[in-house]
Formats: C-alpha cells, sequence, structure tokens
C-alpha cells in the first residue's frame, strides 16, 4: 500500500508544466532575439561555445529534482502499518478569526504583539496537549471555510496554524454564526464522542446570530469554550511595518476592540467557558474545560518508520540537482563533430 501523509501538497505538481512552459518561452525569445542579427545557421559559427543541447538537459534536472523534491514533502509511505493504537480522548475543532482586525495589538500597546500572533502561540501550545483528541481548524472572517478535517495529525494541525494569515479570506468581516455552524458539521456522527468548539476571536461580530448558532450547538452536545484576543480598550489597525492604519471613508482611524460581553455570552449559551487570551493562565484553564469532558474511544493510525519513504525522494532531488550545478550551458568539443539531430 502506498499513500501521502500530506496528499494536499500534491497539487504542487502543477508548477512543473509552469516552469517548463517558463523555459520554452525563454528559448523562443532568446531564438527572436538572434534572428535580429541574421540567420541562425550563419550565426551559429560565432557562438562555438553554445550548446543547443545543455539547456535541455538542464531543464530536465532540474524538473526531476522539483518533482522529487515535491514528493518528499508530501511523505510518502509504503508498506504494512504497524498498528492501530486504541486510545480515549475527544474531537476539537478550532475556528479560528481571520479578520483583518486580528492584526491590532492584543494588548493596550498599539504597537504590541498582535491579536493573531497571540492567538497562534495559545494555540499551538494547546494542540500539544491533545495527544490522544481529533483536532479539526476551521477558518472565518466574512465567511467561513474548511482548513484541515478532524485528524489524529497533530504536525499537519500545527503547521496549518501557524500559516494562517487575513490574507486567506478574500471576505472580511467576523461571521462568529457561521463558523459555529460549519464547525457543527465538521464532527463525526459518533453520539458517544464528546465535542468541543474552540472559538478564538476578538468578538467583533458583524453577522448577529452567533449566540443562536451556539445554542444549536448546546443542543446537540457541543461545548463552545472562547478564548477572547485583544484589549477592551481597542486599538488601530495596522496596514503595513510603516505606522499606516485602517481608515474609513471620513479619513478617521479604525478603532477596533476586544467584546468581552459578547465572548462571554456565546461560551455562557454554548456551556462552555470564556478565557481572556492575555491571562497567564489562559491556556491551564481551557485546558482544565476540555478535561472535564468524557472521553471516547479513538483509533489512532501508527506507521513503521520504515515505512517512510520521503528520504529516498529526498536523495534523488539532492543527487539531480548537484548534477545540475555542473552541467554548464558550454558546448562540449568533441561532440561538435556529430550531429545527432539533423543530417548533414
Amino acid at each position: 500500500m502506498f499513500n501521502f501523509a500530506y496528499p494536499h501538497l500534491l497539487y504542487l505538481l502543477a508548477l512543473l508544466p509552469v516552469i517548463y512552459l517558463l523555459f520554452y518561452w525563454a528559448r523562443l525569445a532568446r531564438r527572436r532575439k538572434i534572428r535580429k542579427f541574421g540567420q541562425i545557421e550563419i550565426l551559429k559559427p560565432l557562438m562555438p561555445e553554445r550548446s543547443p543541447y545543455k539547456p535541455y538537459i538542464k531543464i530536465a534536472l532540474q524538473l526531476i529534482a522539483v518533482l522529487s523534491l515535491i514528493i518528499a514533502i508530501a511523505r510518502p509511505r509504503s508498506g504494512e502499518k504497524e498498528d492501530v493504537e486504541d486510545s480515549r480522548g475527544i474531537e476539537v475543532v478550532i475556528a479560528f478569526d481571520v479578520s483583518r482586525s486580528m492584526l491590532a495589538s492584543s494588548n493596550d500597546d498599539p504597537a504590541g504583539i498582535s491579536r493573531l500572533d497571540r492567538a497562534k502561540h495559545i494555540l499551538d501550545k494547546l494542540v500539544d496537549k491533545l495527544n490522544n483528541d481529533k483536532v479539526g481548524l476551521i477558518v472565518f472572517a466574512g465567511e467561513a471555510a474548511t482548513q484541515l478535517p478532524l485528524t489524529t495529525d497533530f504536525v499537519s494541525a500545527k503547521m496549518y496554524l501557524n500559516s494562517l494569515s487575513p490574507n486567506m479570506m478574500q471576505t472580511q468581516g467576523t461571521a462568529i454564526g457561521d463558523a459555529i455552524g460549519l464547525a457543527m458539521n465538521a464532527f463525526t456522527a459518533d453520539e458517544t464522542m464528546s465535542k468541543s468548539i474552540i472559538l478564538i476571536t476578538d468578538a467583533e461580530d458583524h453577522e448577529g446570530n452567533a449566540e443562536e448558532m451556539a445554542k444549536q450547538a448546546a443542543d446537540k452536545g457541543i461545548q463552545i469554550n472562547v478564548v477572547g484576543v485583544g484589549s477592551p480598550k481597542g486599538n488601530p489597525i495596522p496596514l503595513d511595518n510603516r505606522g499606516s492604519y485602517l481608515k474609513d471613508n471620513t479619513g478617521s482611524v479604525v478603532t477596533t476592540a476586544l467584546n468581552e460581553q459578547v465572548a462571554s455570552q456565546i461560551a455562557k449559551t454554548g456551556n462552555g467557558i470564556y478565557v481572556n487570551g492575555a491571562q497567564s493562565n489562559a491556556l491551564s484553564t481551557l485546558q482544565d474545560s476540555l478535561d472535564r469532558l468524557e472521553k471516547g474511544d479513538i483509533q489512532h493510525v501508527v506507521y513503521k518508520a520504515s515505512a517512510e519513504q520521503f528520504p529516498i525522494f529526498a536523495w534523488i532531488a539532492l543527487i539531480f540537482l548537484f548534477c545540475d550545478i555542473f552541467v554548464l550551458d558550454r558546448a562540449i568539443r568533441w561532440l561538435n563533430n556529430y550531429n545527432f539531430f539533423t543530417k548533414k
């Protein structure tokens, strides 16, 4: 059996034809420039060091190296699974606010650490503690989208968390209700499994149906814990690192503040807790809330170390890149006496 730990990364293979087309376009552009000086056949003796074959050899080496590297980072695996381990855990779906307001400072200092970075830090530490649980990730701004389905692959979960940015959502806003609704659908149908949504946001809800969706989740036995990030006093939203801030139509600087009242009400309606992300005990308090949930049976598939095939492809990529370094564009002189593709 052959599969990949990160099959979604295989979409990067679409870069291969793009790279070759760019190379081919560059070759055609080069030929057009040479024709401006005369016929290519006549000009060839003036360029004795130019090889007509080496560029194609080099692009072939480079494409094989890129192909091997993409396969390597997708972590191919083959061979038997070592075991299917049974453990006790819960299902956790993280609903992460990536609206533009999350770029604002998480404390009273406008130049302080952003809400986004603080939220990433909290959840990074939390994922480390979800050893026997399943975790999924949903991002939202003006709309919500599933970023990572429920999985026991915490390496992937942390990789996705670290890549979160407001740029990944075209529609801005803070649709908390949509995020809760999508999170509810992300859980398995196992009614014996305890389920929890961790909503991390500044709670500037622009849709207004967050509490209603939280009640629906509670009716289904899904707990909602809310982590609030930001300053209740409000901060401007930076646009760059040069001190530019978001402004409204009148030219006034837009400020955004953590709405702890809304966040607390969502958590209360969802039979969970609200914690302020700036508190030193925020992580432990959140973990305690999850620990109180009844654990269910979860199976973890463990692969043998020998099943990992990515080192093979990594070595292939390294070898072909090494060969590419030593393949120069100059012609090989003793091959000038041979013509492989046309009649003399």
